[in-house]
């Protein structure tokens, strides 16, 4: 039995004994009271196995109290999933069993409600006119939907067309709807929407289908990675996997990043599925994650549609996990454990006999480094099928401008194109890669810069002369003095949305302009109202951090404009390169996705780095090829695995001594073990780039190995080394090949 206590202390198996009247109501997978310690306090715990014989003094064993009330049972699969996650990233047992458990505690029932048609298709094209003619754009975004479905959600619709309650009850005292009100399950989609005819795939789509249920069917359960560019009907090959799944009695599971699960998109699993599926996300509340868990087991649905928490929904068949746009950094999760959902999903997989397919029109390195190694199966996907052609990509060299005299945050050749779609009626995204009003604040004189007191990062300037921290929220007002020199030079690196907003303005006073990023969006629901806004055709030009280039179609975007593309080149991070790639390979898919052709510029002061001009050129073989070069000879990942060792105190002397003594610990261990320093290489410890955040010190080990069983070696030597230390006074994480720099 695992005991609920987040200390590595006591995380370990217990034994307690099944009282006779508990036997039939005590299973493995079951919540249990148990008395705990010497003062025999209740806690609650998890059974993990049960055996026949005691492994300790049968006198000195506990009696388990009583079932957990009201919880939902967890079975061996998710247990030994979660024992699998403990062992492999480095976590107590209990963080673990709460990662794998979207919802432990039942939840009383609540209302749904579904949008029903009240008259025919033809009464509602005329309605539909109508309103477009009266530029009521919400009642359009509904009553296109409604032409051709007879039900829709209600939340979905709220939620996903930015429909507010008021149209639709505009829409009901019209007499063309009503809303249905019923006490079920909590289903964040509910049922009535009419299947799909299903769409013929192309001869390279179907191959795909063809070979995965092929190996499927003759007991081969692998991992695939579908490499497509950007309308190659991914999409179509995922759900015709998924149907072909079900005709097999199995249940599918497909992961999309949060910021990618849109209307369209789940609604196409929808149209297909009908109420086999559902939606698990961060949105629903505990009530609806626990009747999804609900539905899952008893087998109402068979399909679930998620960011990575989806990974967790306890199917009984479960015969596929689909990871769509696979490369997203959202698959990491930050919190301990600290596991990958493509690697959690593979063990998942392994433990129902699933298959894993991943699918991304710029594949994690790691991923296409698997493919290449014969790890995965690699299928590409090269046609669009769409009819669009990509945008036309063109690059500025700020250099150049600069030395031509353009002082000017716009190149000319944006600048240009800016006017021309002003004048044509179409709209322009500028993506920048910053936020606030400015970045540091730095002396000209003696190069001091404005740091936070708490987290050792430099203050951005905003508006209103504030100095503000973005990791802690600390603020202070502007300086007009250098405090280190006395200097009147001390000025803001003015390249924040907030001034790049101001330079709009100025250049186009009669554009509307929308602004989006971490400033803007704090509110619940300003993310979707500002692309609600942008869709509608209420602003000219959408300027925003990477939050705007990801997931979004905007028909009558024809330009788009990257501005500092090579601002992420400076991350600090082994990263860096590819997802600069990354990103600007999104962001030049936001152009020309309509009738319209589209055209992008990349402005840069690095015109001739490898990451760019891939990107302009759609190459990823080509980025691939010279990336991997520099993985291999700095013994990054994929090339060799690595383990960051963060170690925390509120101390920096016991900060840099704890680290001192972990590093000294797995030197040590590698001697015994006869470990040569290439086969596992220790770097540090030494401060992080984040050297204090919140008044808590942080220093880092990494080590890197070609073998992740070395790494997981060393991860369980410094557990047991701390667990003898019953460390009080600091905190160690460990972090397996790492999405971000320490």
């Amino acid at each position: 039995m695992i005991v609920d206590i987040s200390h590595e202390n006591v995380d370990r198996p217990f034994e307690y004994r099944i009282p006779g009247s508990l036997e039939d109501k005590v299973h493995v997978g079951s919540s249990v009271v148990v008395p705990f310690g010497k003062g025999s306090t209740r806690r609650q715990g998890y059974v993990i196995e049960i055996v026949a014989e005691p492994e300790f003094d049968p006198s000195r064993i506990k009696d388990i109290l009583e079932p957990a009330s009201e919880d939902v049972p967890i079975d061996s699969v998710m247990i030994r999933l979660a024992w699998w996650m403990k062992n492999t990233y480095g976590s107590t047992m209990i963080s673990a069993l709460k990662t794998v458990l979207p919802s432990r505690t039942k939840k009383k029932s609540l209302e749904k409600k579904v949008i029903h048609r009240l008259v025919d298709g033809k009464a509602i094209s005329e309605a539909l006119f109508e309103a477009g003619r009266k530029h009521q754009k919400a009642k359009v975004r509904v009553l296109q939907e409604l032409v051709t479905e007879e039900n829709l959600p209600y939340e979905l619709v709220k939620e996903k067309l930015h429909v507010t309650q008021n149209t639709l009850s505009s829409l009901e005292r019209q007499g063309l709807i009503t809303i249905d009100v019923t006490r079920v399950y909590r289903n964040p989609v509910k049922a009535g929407l009419q299947n799909a005819s299903v769409r013929k795939l192309s001869d390279s789509q179907q191959h795909i289908v063809d070979q995965v249920m092929q190996d499927f069917d003759g007991g081969q359960k692998k991992t695939y990675l579908i490499h497509g560019i950007t309308g190659s009907g991914k999409t179509e090959v995922y759900i015709e996997l998924v149907a072909e799944c079900l005709k097999r009695g199995k249940q599918a599971i497909v992961l999309i990043p949060e910021i990618a699960l849109t209307y369209q998109t789940v609604m196409r699993f929808y149209k297909r599925f009908g109420d086999r599926v559902s939606v698990m996300n961060s949105t629903l509340s505990p009530g609806e994650k626990y009747d999804q868990c609900e539905r899952a087991k008893k087998g109402d649905i068979d399909i679930i549609i998620g960011p990575r928490s989806a990974l967790f929904t306890p199917f009984p068949r479960l015969g596929l996990i689909i990871i769509d746009e696979e490369h997203e950094p959202s698959y990491k999760s930050e919190t301990m454990p600290k596991y990958h959902a493509r690697e959690t999903a593979k063990e998942l997989a392994r433990l129902h006999g699933a298959s894993v397919v991943l699918g991304s029109a710029t594949p994690s390195m790691d991923s296409y480094y698997q493919a290449k190694m014969g790890q995965y199966t690699l299928f590409r996907l090269t046609e669009r099928l769409t009819g669009n052609t990509l945008p036309r990509v063109e690059i500025a060299d700020l250099r150049k401008e600069l030395k031509e005299g353009n002082r000017s945050i716009f190149s000319r050749k944006l600048d240009q194109l800016m006017e021309q779609r002003l004048q044509a009626g179409e709209q322009t995204m500028l993506f920048l890669n910053r936020r606030g009003y400015a970045g540091f604040v730095s002396c000209r004189a003696c190069g001091h810069v404005m740091k936070c007191p708490h987290c050792d990062v430099s203050l951005s300037e905003h508006m209103g002369g504030r100095l503000v921290c973005h990791y802690c929220g600390y603020e202070q007002p502007m300086v007009h003095q250098c405090p280190e020199c006395g200097s009147k030079y001390i000025l803001g690196f003015k390249a924040g949305t907030e001034a790049i907003e101001q330079k709009l303005h100025e250049r186009f006073p009669s554009a509307r302009i929308l602004r989006m990023d971490g400033d803007t969006t704090r509110k619940k629901e300003s993310y979707e109202a500002i692309l609600s806004a942008f869709s509608d055709g209420q602003a000219d030009i959408l300027l925003g951090t990477q939050m705007i280039v990801k997931g979004h179609d905007f028909p009558n975007v024809t330009l788009v404009g990257i501005l500092a593309a090579d601002m992420s080149l400076f991350a600090g991070d082994y990263r860096a390169s590819e997802r600069t790639f990354q990103l600007l390979t999104q962001a030049a898919g936001r152009a020309g996705r309509g009738d319209i052709p589209g055209e992008v510029v990349i402005q840069t002061y690095q015109p001739d780095h490898y990451s760019i001009r891939y990107a302009a050129s759609q190459d990823y073989e080509g980025f691939y090829e010279e990336e991997i070069l520099y993985r291999e000879l700095a013994h990054y990942p994929p090339a060799m695995h690595m383990l960051a060792v963060l170690v925390t105190a509120r101390s920096e002397k016991r900060a840099q001594a704890l680290a001192g003594e972990l590093a000294e610990l797995i030197k040590k261990k590698a001697e015994k073990e006869h470990i040569s320093r290439d086969k596992l290489v220790t770097v540090g410890p030494s401060s992080a780039a984040l050297s204090k955040l919140q008044d808590i010190y942080r220093y880092v080990i990494y080590l890197k190995s070609s073998s992740y069983d070395l790494l997981v070696m060393a991860k369980d030597a410094m557990e047991e080394y701390l667990g003898e230390l019953a460390l009080k006074d600091g905190q160690v994480q460990f972090d397996f090949d790492p999405m971000s720099h320490y």
